[in-house]
């Protein structure tokens, strides 16, 4: 079903085919037609960060930025999904146009700037769905609050969310928020983290029991700081760790229309770059600190291919643009395979 209404979709400018593209798996869901979208994804359970997970195949954050569609995403078989990013106050984000689809590419340029409706809402969305799935959370700051206060953000966001979510993602990465990024420098980063995990622990003793907390990393930091991190996440003692988000570089679609406008580049370009970076985090991370790859995953070999690079759980949101609900199975699949060994 999903090859017929593609490209009736990818008629439609990008940002809109995504408020379309939600709205009909929605109605599919409400009317009992989720066959017509996606086959039964098989069982294939896998243990991470004190959860059991139905499949290790999820979705990442980006597509359902408020909570709305928590039940009809799971709905499709996804072994988790995650929702957000969500700031503490409601922001619209960027000025449009801001999503640029680059078809040739199987990729897609975003600067959003984590437009949603603010935490509040998102946990009344939270609080009215279902549920029948793992529920992942991801977290950021306001645009308009300086770096010096973005820890009072977080907080806030992680306070807000801690008992509704299975685990917590802290979005440190995007490219579309001016200066995010500059929190992953390695000495404010340890402080930020610190202060993180010492609220994660606070909420524990509160609640009786931990939520997971993971860190999400961008794809364009250097070796050395990568590494610098790796040490800080390791003495931090983090839950996990996702690989990543989405890049500012451009050399994969050098000579595309699209080449020069801003924001972060997600799609099969990103596929080599947020690998290599996934690889290079499992050597330095301590073992039982979990990966979850994500970047330009299109295919059942593509998420295989995270796994042997060292994660535990892969993520898309790309690739179900390009490829639709099919992508899970297929990449469920592809994953067994290779948990038996078999080419």
């Amino acid at each position: 079903m999903y090859g017929l209404a593609r490209p009736f979709l990818f008629c439609l400018d990008a940002e809109t085919a995504h408020g379309v593209g939600l709205k009909a798996i929605e109605a599919a869901y409400r009317l009992g037609l989720n066959p017509l979208l996606a086959s039964k994804t098989p069982i294939l359970k896998t243990k991470a960060f004190g959860i059991e997970f139905p499949n290790p195949v999820g979705l990442a954050a980006g597509l359902d930025k408020n909570g709305e569609y928590i039940d009809a995403l799971l709905g499709l078989g996804f072994g988790f999904v995650e929702i957000g990013t969500t700031t503490p106050k409601p922001q619209e984000g960027n000025e449009k146009p801001r999503m640029f689809r680059l078809t040739d590419k199987q990729a897609v340029i975003n600067r959003l700037g984590f437009n949603n409706n603010g935490v509040d809402a998102l946990v009344k969305n939270v609080e009215k769905a279902a549920r029948k799935g793992i529920l992942g959370i991801n977290i950021g700051k306001n645009k308009d609050t300086p770096n010096e206060k973005a820890i009072d953000d977080y907080i806030y966001c992680l306070e807000r969310v801690y008992t509704l979510s299975d685990y917590i993602t802290v979005n440190i990465s995007s490219p579309n928020t001016a200066g995010l990024r500059d929190l992953q420098t390695e000495e404010y980063f340890r402080r930020f983290i610190g202060e993180l995990r010492e609220v994660q622990e606070e909420l524990a003793g509160v609640n009786g029991f931990k939520t997971p907390m993971l860190i999400k990393l961008a794809p364009d930091l250097t070796e050395a700081a990568l590494d610098g991190m790796a040490e800080v996440l390791n003495a931090a003692q983090v839950d996990g760790v996702i690989a990543t988000n989405t890049t500012i570089d451009r050399m994969e679609i050098k000579g595309n229309k699209y080449e020069y406008e801003v924001g972060g580049l997600s799609g099969k370009p990103l596929y080599g770059r947020s690998t290599a970076v996934l690889r290079r985090l499992r050597t330095r991370l301590n073992n039982n600190i979990p990966l979850i790859g994500v970047g330009g995953v299109l295919s059942g070999a593509d998420a295989a291919g995270k796994v042997a690079a060292g994660a535990t759980l892969v993520q898309f949101y790309t690739g179900l643009i390009y490829r639709g609900p099919e992508l899970i199975d297929e990449s469920v699949s592809a994953i067994r395979r290779r948990r038996e060994g078999v080419a």
